[in-house]
């Protein structure tokens, strides 16, 4: 465990600053994602040095396809995520922190134990030029991802954040001095659906991905197209239209939907809904427009 580096005390209670749910949090209780926890008025990450997940990657599978083309990049994560996506396809990871787990059951045997040393170590021994902290949301593990993030920027590997682009100000702060590149899932384009389906709200991840173009890091901005959810027209113009205002130059992944987790019984989707998206992320001006997932 290690003490959380954005919180603040209310009595017994604390407030995590870490993502926009901003959770209060009450004593000996954790947040939503699971994974941070009030011990008697500190707020402490379960999860820190204890990888669910590792593996070399292309950079393409991010998906990042405008940085470092062509190379590896070593990927990890720690269990628990502060969405609940419903077609989430890393459920077994992103959800096992969530209700009544014991902590030691995170402490000590959700994932293996590593320290940032030695993730930065594996990223060098196999000659992967980046890290991507990926798979789960990287904002949940900030403590472990930044130790981590300063220690690659010395070895002057680059750093790569797979996110859902919930955390906070505080956090973008913490970690744009060593964060190169970014992909942000934008799960669609309407208030009501984003909490009904995941959880959250829709404006702290626009108001994100403006801040991040703004700040001059590298982004790409990833869609996955579900039918029933997000694949109405008018939907999937207002995305495009947000991008294209931000800049033309953002790049939009268009992912195929294929049923997980509690969505089994969606179909897939069309071929059809994926090239109307093409076509209106073209039409919206964006110059870099990628069908993923066929």
């Amino acid at each position: 465990m290690k003490e959380c580096y954005l919180y603040k005390k209310e009595g017994d209670y604390t407030e995590c600053q870490t993502c926009n749910h901003r959770c209060r949090i009450a004593p000996f209780k954790r947040g939503i994602c699971g994974v941070r926890e009030n011990q008697k008025g500190k707020l402490y990450l379960l999860v820190y040095g204890r990888i669910i997940a590792e593996n070399i990657d292309p950079i393409e599978k991010k998906p990042i396809y405008h940085f470092l083309p062509g190379t590896k990049s070593l990927s990890f994560a720690t269990a628990g995520c502060n969405f609940r996506c419903l077609w989430c396809q890393n459920y077994d990871i992103s959800q096992c922190t969530k209700g009544n787990v014991d902590r030691a059951e995170i402490t000590n045997r959700l994932g293996v134990e590593m320290d940032p040393g030695q993730i930065v170590e594996d990223a060098k021994k196999y000659n992967c030029p980046s890290i991507s902290y990926t798979y789960t949301e990287p904002t949940i593990f900030l403590e472990f991802a930044l130790d981590t993030m300063k220690i690659a920027k010395k070895a002057n590997l680059k750093n790569i954040w797979v996110s859902n682009g919930y955390m906070t100000e505080e956090t973008l702060d913490l970690i744009t001095p060593y964060l190169d590149a970014i992909n942000i899932d934008l799960k669609g384009f309407d208030e009501e659906k984003y909490l009904k389906y995941s959880g959250a709200k829709l404006k702290p991840i626009l108001d994100n991905i403006r801040k991040i173009h703004q700040r001059g890091i590298h982004l790409e901005v990833t869609t996955l197209v579900i039918p029933g959810v997000n694949d109405d027209e008018k939907e999937l113009q207002k995305i495009a239209g947000f991008l294209g205002n931000i800049s033309q130059k953002i790049p939009w992944h268009i992912s195929r939907f294929f049923p997980a987790y509690k969505m089994l019984d969606t179909p897939v989707t069309p071929m059809e809904t994926l090239k109307l998206a093409e076509s209106l992320g073209k039409k919206a001006g964006l110059k870099y427009v990628h069908l993923g997932n066929v």
